[in-house]
């Protein structure tokens, strides 16, 4: 018997289709929630049933609670998986499943309240002896106090949002000179991203590496952590290039920071998938925060330990036990995976939009694709530009870039600028091949963002998108859009031979 006969999955994209595979293969049933334009999207296609919750907006469909909630019972699915984005880290929507008497397949809402609030998830830590940056654990109340706090810790400093991350609500400052303006204009961001204007101060750390460690919890108290993933490629404070492990840890540094992280975990009760993330720095690691759900980059991990952590977080929302202690997991080689979006890399990462005219996935010993996109599908504003993930692993770290810089030579999605010549130049780049991480990476290889003749893959590419079936591309139709029901059934869809099926 199926640990659920249903789950809604409550995203979309390549999360949501990579929640569906995984509940196709435990036997599960899906089903998927959609915005009008992504009526024909490859998550809508390859669910079970599909059902629409509003407009283009996100406000208007899936950051809707109530309408989410209100499919799942419709359509009698007993679990919510929030995938990661929308409502993957809001209290209240976790809350508000289980009120409804459903299964969120996430931590608990407690939990995410405890990680969310940065001071309140420092404090734990703390308490947890789980090393933090050096600063307050308190927000400020106004600029005078950041001057006060600032000229004792010594300069330069990180101004931080109290309520979120992903750079909003951050500042860096180099002077007292600089404080006030800084610390009105980042409380000002934080307010407007998290309905927060909090900030808090801590020191500056100049040329960290962002590693992160994947942990994992039952509902019987077991947690261990999953080894860790160099996440230093940045941009934004967005991440382009994560890698399993990381070129730069020895193993009792390892050892030390898997240890921390499932310190934290136990510190909020975890369960399910989580990621602990810290700043390396001189041999140093710092607690930066702990996103309390399933990361982007979370094919990585799975590669390496040959786990799936969407199975685990299915299995432990169910009850199940871990079967393994931290003694039984090991990594085998390494693994690198590439955030193919629609933004041009070369003209400040702006958003590309247009129509995937043709899309050629590559393949082969090693190469893993999650995509959330097909051939004739419309690419908006509405939404994340991550189109899909290229993944490859490989005995070690440099046969790995070897492989995925053959991977990347084959890519081909025409209709749109993609972040794809980037991340060929990236995995030609010297420092990157000897492993010289920092989260300044991009700023200190700027040469990487300058427009220009990518060498011969955008030729090869070019040629190979010319010519490849175009006369069969012309042939086919694109999918179908979906019409505005409340819920549709779609299991004869998987086997109509749609044009995604297999590049998706």
């Amino acid at each position: 018997m199926p640990l659920f006969d249903k789950i809604l999955v409550a995203n979309r994209g390549e999360i949501a289709v990579r929640i569906i595979r995984a509940c196709r293969e435990m036997g599960i049933g899906t089903v998927a929630v959609h915005s009008e334009p992504d009526a024909g999207a490859p998550h809508t296609l390859l669910a079970d049933e599909a059902v629409l919750i509003g407009p283009a907006p996100s406000s208007e469909s899936y950051l809707r609670i109530d309408r989410i909630i209100e499919a799942a019972q419709a359509t009698g699915a007993q679990a919510i998986h929030p995938g990661y984005g929308f409502l993957a880290e809001r209290a209240p929507f976790a809350d508000a499943v289980e009120e409804a008497g459903l299964v969120f397949l996430g931590p608990t809402a407690d939990t995410i309240r405890s990680m969310g609030d940065k001071t309140e998830a420092r404090r734990r830590m703390q308490t947890a002896e789980v090393p933090i940056v050096p600063g307050l654990v308190d927000p400020l109340s106004d600029a005078d106090e950041a001057v006060a706090a600032a000229d004792e810790m010594g300069y330069p400093v990180l101004l931080k949002a109290a309520a979120g991350g992903g750079g909003k609500g951050m500042r860096v400052v180099e002077s007292a000179a600089e404080l006030p303006r800084a610390f009105e204009a980042a409380s000002r961001e934080a307010l407007a991203a998290f309905g927060d204007g909090s900030v808090y101060l801590e020191r500056y750390l100049s040329r960290p590496r962002h590693i992160e460690i994947q942990v994992l919890g039952d509902t019987h108290g077991n947690v261990v952590h999953l080894g860790e993933r160099e996440c230093s490629i940045q941009r934004r404070h967005q991440k382009l290039v994560e890698e399993a492990p990381s070129a730069v840890l020895t193993p009792d540094e390892r050892a030390a920071m898997g240890a921390a992280a499932v310190r934290a975990a136990e510190a909020v009760d975890y369960r399910g998938a989580g990621t602990v993330e810290f700043l390396y720095q001189d041999g140093e690691f710092f607690f930066l925060e702990m996103n309390t759900r399933l990361q982007v980059e979370h094919p990585v991990t799975e590669l390496v330990t040959g786990l799936d952590l969407v199975e685990w977080q299915i299995r432990v929302a169910a009850g199940e036990k871990l079967p393994f202690a931290q003694g039984d997991l090991q990594l085998v080689g390494h693994s690198i995976e590439c955030r193919i979006t629609s933004e041009d890399p070369f003209h400040g990462f702006l958003p590309s939009t247009g129509r995937v005219e043709h899309l050629e996935i590559p393949s082969g010993p090693g190469v893993r694709w999650d995509g959330g996109v097909s051939e004739g599908f419309e690419i908006g504003l509405h939404y994340d530009p991550l189109l899909g993930k290229l993944i490859v692993h490989a005995a070690t770290r440099e046969a790995a870039i070897d492989r995925m810089a053959r991977a990347l030579d084959e890519l081909v999605i025409r209709g749109l600028q993609t972040a794809t010549p980037l991340h060929r130049r990236i995995m030609r780049n010297e420092a990157f091949r000897s492993g010289e991480l920092s989260i300044r990476f991009l700023e200190e290889y700027a040469e990487l963002l300058e427009p220009g003749a990518d060498g011969g893959a955008d030729a090869r590419a070019a040629a190979i998108a010319a010519v490849l079936l175009e006369e069969a591309y012309r042939a086919r139709r694109a999918p179908a859009r979906i019409g505005g029901g409340s819920s549709t059934a779609l299991p004869s869809w998987r086997a109509s031979g749609w044009p995604w099926q297999g590049s998706v």
